[in-house]
């Protein structure tokens, strides 16, 4: 069942629910269907299982690294917030 599979890697990334299902799913409450009963079509759950296949933590971090940077760039120009 992928809701098994969803709850384990949860446990092993310690990874919100609703943190998922935007990354995975693009959708936050996606998860919390699931918990209620909510059947993915066929697509869906092979599109989910072959992201948790995916992913690397670390390349979410540097994502997060980089919007948290007080720098931006404008037109080619570097800001500093």
């Amino acid at each position: 069942m992928l809701i098994r599979s969803i709850e384990k890697f949860l446990r092993q990334h310690d990874m919100p629910a609703t943190k998922f299902g935007r990354l995975a799913a693009h959708d936050p409450r996606f998860v919390l269907d699931l918990r209620m009963g909510r059947i993915p079509r066929p697509g869906t759950e092979a599109r989910i299982r072959k992201w948790m296949d995916n992913y690397h933590p670390e390349r979410t971090d540097l994502v997060a690294a980089a919007l948290q940077s007080k720098r931006f760039e404008t037109k080619g120009f570097a800001h500093a917030s």
